[in-house]
Order: C-alpha cells, then structure tokens, then sequence
C-alpha cells in the first residue's frame, strides 16, 4: 500500500490531468446541450432524437456502472468462480427487458415510469407511489457509484483519510447535479455516449494486455489465478462465496432473482426508451445494448482473474476490503508495476475512464430521480397538472440538488461495501417496487389502483426494512455499522423475500378492492403498447 501510495503521488500531475480532461470535456459536451434544450421533452427526453445505436451506447453506459467495472472485477478476484455470478445475472436481465418491457414501456408512456403505471388509474395515488420508489431505488444504486468514486480517487492520490474521501464524494455530487440541471437527457446522453467508448476501449485493452501475459491460453490465466488466490481449485469451483451453509444458497438464489428481474425494474435504464422515436428504435437500442454489455461482462473474467493472477487478493484487500479497486491496481501492474512510468500511465488512463464511469452513471440516475419528483409527484400530484413546462423543468432542477445532497451524506457512511453488492440490493428494490406493478398494468386487464399502490409500497417497504436489519448495516466486519448488531434477517440480499411480495401484494390488493378497473383504458393501453398508436 505504501509503494501503491508513493507511485500515485509521484505521477500525481498525470493523473490529475487525464482526469481534468475528461471532466472539461463532459461540461462543455454539457453545456452545449444545455443551450439545445427548449422544452421538457428536451431536459427528459433527449427530444426524442436519438437512434438506436445511439440509445444502445447510452443504455450500455448508463448500465456499466462502478459496479459493474470496479466491483465485479473485484469480486472475481476475491471470489473467483462466484464472483462471476454477478455478471451473468446483470448479462442475462436484459432478456427480461427486451422481451417484457422495452416496447410496451415506449410506446405507452411519454417521460417516466408513472406515465405507464397512471395511464388507466387513479393519478395522484399511482403516480406518488412511483415516484417515491424512484427515487429511493436511484438513491440505493447512487451509493454504489459513490462508494467506487471514494475508493477510486483515494488510491490514485495516495491519500489513506476518510475526509479525503468525503471530498471526492461531493465532488462527484457536484458534478452530477451540474451535468443534470444543466444538460438534462441530451447532455446526460451525450456524456454517456462518450463514457460507453471509453470504457469498452479501455477494458478491451487491459483484456488483451492480461491475455497476452499467458499467451492467450485462458486455462494458464485461471491456472495462475488459483495458485495466487490462496485457495487452489476451490477459486474456480462454486461456492467460495456462496453455497457453503444453507445461508448462502440462499443468499445465491436471493442474489440471482434480484439481477435478473431488477433491470426492467430499473428507472434510470427505463426513461432511456423515451429518448428514441419509435418501439423499433428502442428494440434496436436493446439488442446493441446487449451485445456491447455482453463482450464487456465477458471481458470482466480477465480484469478479475488478471487481478487475482498479477495483483494478489491480499494486495487488492490491502488497498480496499471490498475488491473495489483491483481493476485500477491490475492496469499498474500491466503497465510496468507500482513506480514505473508505463504502470503509471495506465493506472491513470484507467482509473480516468472508470472516474468517467461514475459521473456518467450518477448523472443518469440523478436525472431519473428529479425527473419523477418533477413529472410526477410535483406537476401531477402537488400541483394537480397545473404546472407550466418551465417550472416543471425548474423543480426537476431543484430536486437534482437535492437528491445529490442525500446520496452525498448516506455515501460518507458506505465506503466500506462493496460496490457491485450495492448495486445488487438497488437492483433487488426495483424487482420488488416496480417490476410487478409494470407488468400487472400492462398485462393484467383486472388490475386496479389499489393493486398498483400495494404492489409499489409492499415490495419498497419490504426490501429496504430487510436490508436494514440484515448485515449489508450492521453485524459484520464490513457493514456500515461494523460495531453495532442489530441484524435479524439472515440474507445479504433481499429479493427472494421481497420480489415475491410485491407480486403477492398487487395480486391481493387488486382481488380485495371493490374498485373496477377501467376496460376501456385497458383496451386503449393494449393497443397502444403493442402497436405504437398514439405514441408520443
């Protein structure tokens, strides 16, 4: 660590630099698409001028987060086989949205989620229920993106103490509300676009550079990454993380569930459809999206086994407990080793691309977030759909602040989880709040406002309350209150509990109300979602 530490202060002006550049880059990028913004159909939806490529990189930028980059490569390090887990469930999500979601959701709503869910029932009820959700399911995944800012920008400088920290956390939560208040979609788009590049190029190439050190033989890779790890053939075999106890089977099927329903629950990814034409553009946005995901998450096996290989977990562990930082420690060690020019060239170019990662992603969820304050619970609930484009545009601005101020405050606290399992729980909030109530509405011709509010609130209360009283807070050596214990639920990870009920609770909710749901709308919605008529 302290060798880690003396060769990041040493090219400490390289690094500064690179990411200066790529942050000066973004705000202009930002800045121009400020002055393109007219109307709210501009700050939310990018105008609806993107192409389906170009929505497909969006998407893929907007998804590969910290988690995916920082703590995935980290989790196979530490965990091998079962670390990989994590990316076949984010890789595999997609399927959902694309053969559930992706069309239905464009061609039915206009800006949010709410615009789907409030179509056929009662406004204020449905669409205060969804905007609630979305925001505390952004809220969750922002705390993954700021904990890999912390851990990033701490081993680049060098620097061991927490405020360190804590200022680069409310740097990148300035950043974030600037790109959102100023750019909205367009600029948020754009910016991701870039990131998407960035980051495909910059793995693409640490892949080569590891594959190239055992002559592209991937048998002599996982080989050495075994020997290294400490644990032999038990780091390619299941179960070092998860399947030892009945606990952590369980925990794995709690894990798996959440990945793969969460992503068509997620509203960050879901507003992303509003910013194409047509269905046929947001299908095409997804079937890029997955291929660019997909080489990315295959691409992750070599960070992660390269690290465990070339670094050593207990190097990676030395310099952060979770994992978060054995991508940026692996890219020194191919460029040369700590202290060398080429190691620290590398380590900057790297870690600038997965700095570039997290402004990209918090800017995205921080839109979604402000976007369903304003749109939903400000225009539509507050002021009853008296509220004019521009102040529905300036309170979508207010709550960027705002939104940035809470996840700036809960991030102090979070530094010590790792990111990718953070990501998990906001992936396991979104499958139990907004899968079910998404899929009963567009699928369900009985389903009323009574399911829809039970089905949001039952899975979102549900999950957090499981996930506060589970180790994730308290009762283990790296849980947000390490030396408290009030912990009772024995999971890490809340969706086999949760994604149930909240489909139990719509289902319930909607058969004991005596409301009648609205045949009419229902038929319109149908025709709607599946052909496109009407579509905004």
């Amino acid at each position: 660590m302290i060798q880690l530490a003396s060769a990041a202060s040493d090219h400490r002006g390289l690094t500064m630099t690179l990411f200066g550049l790529f942050v000066a880059a973004t705000l202009g990028i930002t800045i121009w698409a400020g002055r393109q913004t007219k109307d709210a159909a501009d700050f939310y939806a990018g105008g609806r001028g993107f192409t389906g490529f170009q929505n497909g990189l969006a998407i893929s930028g907007d998804y590969m987060s910290a988690a995916s980059f920082l703590g995935i490569a980290g989790a196979i390090a530490l965990f091998g086989y079962d670390g990989f887990l994590y990316s076949i469930g984010f890789l595999v999500a997609w399927l959902v949205a694309l053969l559930l979601v992706a069309e239905p959701l464009r061609n039915s709503g206009r800006y949010t989620m709410a615009d789907v869910l409030a179509f056929r029932m009662r406004q204020r009820p449905v669409r205060t229920a969804a905007g609630v959700s979305t925001i505390v399911v952004s809220i969750f995944y922002l705390l993954a993106q700021m904990v890999g800012a912390g851990s990033l920008v701490a081993l680049l400088l060098g620097v061991s103490g927490e405020g360190a920290k804590r200022w680069t956390i409310v740097a990148v939560g300035a950043l974030m509300v600037i790109y959102v208040a100023i750019g909205g979609m367009k600029g948020t788009t754009w910016v991701q676009i870039v990131k998407a590049v960035l980051l495909i190029a910059g793995t693409a190439l640490m892949t080569v550079l590891v594959l190239a050190k055992y002559h592209f033989n991937l048998s002599s890779l996982l080989g050495a990454a075994s020997e290294a790890s400490g644990k032999g053939a038990a780091f390619l075999e299941p179960g070092l993380k998860y399947g030892t106890t009945g606990t952590t089977k369980l925990d794995f099927l709690s894990l798996g569930l959440a990945l793969v329903l969460g992503t068509a629950g997620l509203p960050h990814i879901l507003v992303r459809f509003y910013t194409v034409p047509t269905a046929k553009a947001a299908r095409k946005s997804v079937l890029w999206a997955i291929g660019i995901i997909g080489g990315f998450y295959l691409m992750t096996l070599a960070l992660g086994f390269g690290a465990a290989a070339l670094v050593g977990p207990k190097a990676i562990k030395a310099s952060n407990a979770a994992g978060n930082t054995a991508a940026p420690l692996l890219a020194q060690e191919l460029g040369g080793g700590a202290g060398s020019t080429g190691g620290a060239i590398l380590l900057a170019v790297i870690s600038a691309v997965a700095f570039a990662t997290i402004l990209a992603v918090v800017a995205g969820l921080t839109l979604a977030s402000s976007a369903s304050f304003a749109h939903d619970l400000w225009a539509n609930v507050i002021r009853r759909g008296k509220a004019s484009e521009k102040e529905e545009v300036r309170s979508a601005k207010l709550a960027a602040v705002a939104i940035g101020a809470i996840a700036i405050l809960l991030s102090i606290f979070a530094d010590k989880l790792n990111a990718a399992a953070l990501v998990a729980l906001a992936f396991a909030v979104a499958a139990s709040a907004n899968l079910p109530t998404l899929l009963y509405s567009l699928f369900w011709k009985r389903f009323n406002t009574t399911g829809a509010v039970s089905s949001v609130y039952a899975g979102l209360i549900t999950s957090v309350t499981l996930v506060i009283f589970s180790t994730v807070v308290s009762g283990g050596k790296n849980s947000l209150f390490p030396h408290s214990d009030f912990h009772w639920f024995p999971l890490e990870n809340p969706g086999l509990v949760s994604i149930p009920v909240g489909f139990l609770a719509g289902w319930i909710g909607t058969l004991l109300s005596k409301e009648t749901a609205d045949q009419a709308k229902y038929a319109e919605l149908e025709v709607r979602s599946l052909t496109g008529l009407g579509a905004h």
